[in-house]
């Protein structure tokens, strides 16, 4: 009988590992473009910053580039839907309840809904970034090589002369507590900032487009 028992730990010991490997193996759709892939089960992204000078639009061809993403296809789907290699928009409202409540998706579209939404982007492997712009300050912290367990930065909507920096952030790294704020109260397409905590590891419970 205790021989019985080592020879069962010891099958146990080898075949744990292979099966869940199965279990957490990324799953992709088959077919014209690929959707989700399970961003959960893999290494979250890291922060990717465009330190240069230029106009908002020229800042964001840039991003899109580095990230790899192209135009949405459809002009509205869920995050969970949408093609990898993509991007498209949401507005502050909706992102920003989507990321305070854990939702599981975000629904978004193919042209700006207005002029401070937020663009997100959908990478190759599934992962979702939001896309916005840092001051200085922040790019240092938020980097990959000099970034602490977490940091509180703020996000804003449209590139100013106090955030001239665009930036994409993983959605997966994100803790939120409250909604955008407005720059200017009485203009609902102003520039907004979000403020959130960027964390060093992948710790929601719940994040938009991985369900």
């Amino acid at each position: 009988m205790v021989r019985r028992g080592i020879l069962m730990r010891s099958i146990f010991t080898w075949t744990l590992p292979w099966v869940l490997g199965l279990a957490l193996s990324p799953i992709a759709a088959t077919g014209a473009g690929k959707t989700e892939v399970m961003p959960m089960v893999k290494s979250a992204p890291t922060v990717v910053v465009i330190e240069a000078a230029g106009s908002e639009s020229d800042l964001r061809k840039q991003l899109r580039g580095k990230n790899g993403v192209t135009e949405l296809g459809a002009s509205r789907v869920p995050f969970s839907q949408a093609p990898t290699g993509s991007y498209g928009f949401i507005a502050p409202q909706p992102l920003g309840m989507a990321l305070v409540t854990q939702s599981p998706d975000l629904m978004l579209e193919r042209s700006a809904p207005a002029a401070n939404a937020y663009e997100v982007h959908k990478l190759a492997d599934g992962s979702g970034m939001v896309v916005g712009f840092i001051e200085k300050a922040l790019i240092a912290q938020v980097t990959p090589a000099n970034r602490p367990h977490h940091v509180r930065i703020t996000l804003g909507s449209n590139r100013s002369d106090k955030t001239p920096y665009i930036a994409a952030v993983p959605l997966i790294k994100l803790m939120v507590d409250r909604m955008p704020v407005r720059l200017e109260p009485k203009n609902a397409e102003g520039p907004v900032v979000l403020e959130m905590d960027l964390q060093g590891t992948a710790n929601r419970k719940s994040v938009p487009g991985t369900q």
